[in-house]
């Protein structure tokens, strides 16, 4: 493997107790989600939420008894937080990659990426085709867990992964760069009849849902996978890496 940058970082993946989840966020550190006793609204609970808010992290109000649950340490005192298990990178970082490399951009959009093992997955197959990122949303998708980095067989330590909070605007600021957007859908059309080359973004849905309306109207293509089998859908992370590839041949034959 090329001696690159290493992206990922290793950190502290669950924080309890009131002083050390404030501290976490006032220092920096990513929290992916916070966990709050339901029904708790003192002071310091309130400045802990508002701390949360401000750096957009997700907020889930449950009972002691799954705080108990999450617990390793028995001294929660009404709040967990679960930080990224990696550092996130900036979106920045990812078109920086690819200008240094001399290549158009090439990265990879999740709209909703919920399994762990798929994002994994994913992330080993943007290292290996020669993505230079991986873009995320905050919300209502796994973040860069433990078993994500397990997953990605150490592709998570040379890929950048960035997390936007809106998928679609971030869409919307890369087109006006230059970029173009594909997106995964049975409805498209067949992959091999699309320009794939170029400054491109491949954009992959949710497990169940697929691509929201909103983010695939977004998009410039729509591109469906030829299937010839019983049932109607791959899992994301094959289907990622199909049409990946599609774009990888298409990008060898112009030389990009």
């Amino acid at each position: 493997m090329e001696n690159e940058e290493l992206f990922g970082q290793v950190s502290e993946s669950k924080i309890e107790g009131r002083n050390a989840v404030l501290e976490a966020f006032r220092s920096g550190k990513t929290i992916d989600k916070l966990y709050v006793l339901d029904g708790c609204q003192d002071g310091p609970v309130k400045t802990i939420t508002r701390e949360a808010r401000k750096h957009d992290t997700i907020i889930s109000y449950v009972a002691k008894e799954r705080l108990d649950q999450l617990s390793e340490t028995g001294k929660h005192q009404g709040v967990i937080a679960i930080s990224a298990a990696y550092s996130y990178a900036e979106v920045e970082d990812i078109l920086k990659r690819a200008e240094e490399k001399g290549e158009a951009p090439f990265v990879f959009i999740l709209d909703g990426i919920e399994d762990p093992h798929n994002l994994g997955a994913i992330i080993r197959t943007a290292n290996l085709c020669g993505a230079h990122g991986v873009i995320i949303p905050k919300r209502r998708a796994v973040g860069l867990t433990p078993t994500v980095a397990k997953t990605s067989a150490g592709a998570i330590n040379y890929t950048p992964v960035a997390k936007v909070t809106n998928i679609s605007n971030t869409i919307k600021e890369l087109k006006e760069r230059g970029m173009w957007f594909v997106c995964a859908d049975m409805g498209g059309t067949t992959m091999y009849d699309l320009n794939l080359t170029g400054s491109i973004g491949l954009v992959i849905g949710n497990e169940g849902e697929g691509v929201s309306k909103l983010v695939k109207e977004n998009c410039d293509m729509v591109a469906s996978i030829p299937m010839k089998g019983d049932i109607d859908s791959l899992n994301a992370s094959v289907a990622t890496g199909v049409l990946a590839y599609e774009i990888v041949r298409q990008r060898i034959g112009k030389g990009k």
